[in-house]
């Protein structure tokens, strides 16, 4: 079921936000009286096709659900007659053509701020910034935080919920600052704590910034002693199910998940007796963990997931924005997005900051999904972040983006005619070969961290 639900998922993110970035370079070329001829959301076989509009424009949904694309009268792809010759996209003045180029993109950074906006003023649950454990040797006890830190505020900005500032820490770490955190201690003083980032490594810049690199970690759910997934192995083929709880191990009591994993851990090759409880029912099977090297021990493993204790009330908490508050957050979030992304490509380029960062469709489908199963505002909010990523790839200045023709009609504006055909194939090769080692870099970081 999970996996229908990643498939799903990813195919309404795709096809919502290709038809915005699509719908920008249709609507703004027919305001400039540009003709279009075909509207296809998707690549392939068309599924659907429809005529519509005084023109007779040809919308398609193709069967590839992976992009698209919009048509437009142009005599550098047919004959055109002469009558309609004005209309055609390569008679056009640059200014008009670089309007209707980079209407896509400017569509998608709009996408994000209306579904920022909407999401921040009908509320976004979340969990309260309580501090749940400090990692030890790490910048966040340095600056002396302690567990049970209710978070208030990041350089002057409210925090509501444990992830609403994460962007700013990111952008922080990546500028070299030192962020001050006003802090509700579990004494009830408020203090100011402060996080040296300046000396922050590029390289570990990544998802887990907050956690393993600044060593803050929020309140998370206690792992039972009950299973909540398990995947092909040692436990499936002896017979457990989702849902067993523990009861004894190896003849030793066990109530908590930790107990479980170090009994397991430690006999790795050896035969366990196992007892469970399954639906008030009393189980015993004898299972064999599978001998696997993490770092430079061996342990053992039965390919088990924990399941979690439900989040308690006090813990829960809505983000909720007055109507010009939450227009200005969303501004702002999608800013702070957009160039913390051109940041990273910078710095990746360089070579400060490990290309590991860039994921591939498994990995956005595995997120699409995993925001869809927590709530539609958590899908919408995702959305925003991919729109974003989208509008700020096809703005790169590589042959075959809408960046690369801006490239390309910004140097017509200034010498006055457009570029060689000989140039534009050749770019056109360039861009084609960029963007294949890029998808194959995604695809390559998308299997490394399923395999792993």
């Amino acid at each position: 079921m999970d996996f229908v639900l990643y498939v799903v998922a990813f195919v309404v993110a795709i096809g919502v936000l290709v038809t915005v970035h699509e719908f920008g370079h249709f609507w703004v070329a027919r305001r400039l009286g540009i003709k279009v001829l075909r509207f296809s959301i998707g690549f392939g076989t068309p599924l659907w096709t429809r005529r519509i509009g005084r023109d007779k424009m040809e919308l398609v949904i193709a069967a590839i659900p992976l992009g698209g694309y919009v048509k437009m009268l142009d005599e550098n792809e047919g004959r055109v007659p002469a009558k309609e010759r004005k209309r055609a996209f390569n008679r056009q003045p640059v200014w008009k053509r670089i309007l209707v180029v980079i209407a896509g993109p400017m569509f998608n950074f709009l996408f994000a701020i209306l579904a920022y906006w909407l999401v921040f003023m009908a509320g976004v649950e979340g969990i309260k910034p309580v501090v749940g454990r400090v990692v030890e040797g790490t910048i966040a006890q340095q600056a002396g935080f302690r567990a049970g830190d209710q978070i208030l505020a990041i350089d002057g900005k409210p925090v509501q919920t444990w992830d609403q500032r994460r962007l700013q820490l990111f952008q922080s770490a990546l500028d070299h600052e030192t962020v001050a955190v006003e802090v509700r201690d579990p004494d009830g003083t408020v203090q100011m704590r402060m996080l040296d980032l300046s000396n922050f490594p590029a390289q570990e810049i990544n998802s887990g910034l907050v956690e393993r690199g600044i060593g803050l970690i929020g309140y998370f759910p206690e792992p039972l002693p009950v299973i909540g997934g398990l995947e092909e192995g040692p436990a499936k083929r002896a017979g457990l199910e989702v849902g067993d709880r523990f009861r004894r191990l190896d003849g030793k009591t066990v109530d908590s998940w930790d107990a479980v994993v170090k009994i397991i851990s430690a006999n790795s090759g050896k035969s366990l007796h196992i007892e469970v409880e399954r639906n008030s029912m009393p189980r015993a099977v004898d299972v064999i963990p599978d001998a696997v090297e993490v770092g430079d021990k061996i342990i053992g493993r039965i390919n088990i997931r924990p399941r979690f204790s439900e989040i308690p009330d006090s813990m829960r908490t809505t983000l909720r924005l007055p109507v010009w508050t939450a227009l200005v957050e969303s501004v702002a979030d999608t800013w702070g997005m957009s160039r913390l992304t051109l940041q990273m490509l910078y710095r990746m380029v360089k070579l400060e900051v490990s290309a590991k960062t860039i994921s591939g469709p498994l990995t956005i489908a595995q997120y699409a999904g995993v925001s869809a199963k927590i709530g539609l505002d958590h899908f919408i909010m995702f959305l925003a972040v991919i729109s974003i990523s989208l509008g700020v790839l096809n703005l790169l200045p590589v042959p075959v983006l809408d960046g690369g023709h801006l490239m390309y009609y910004i140097v017509e504006a200034v010498k006055g005619s457009p570029v060689s055909e000989k140039v534009m194939m050749a770019g056109q090769r360039i861009g084609i070969a960029l963007l294949i080692a890029l998808m194959t870099l995604a695809l390559y970081n998308d299997l490394t961290r399923i395999f792993r």
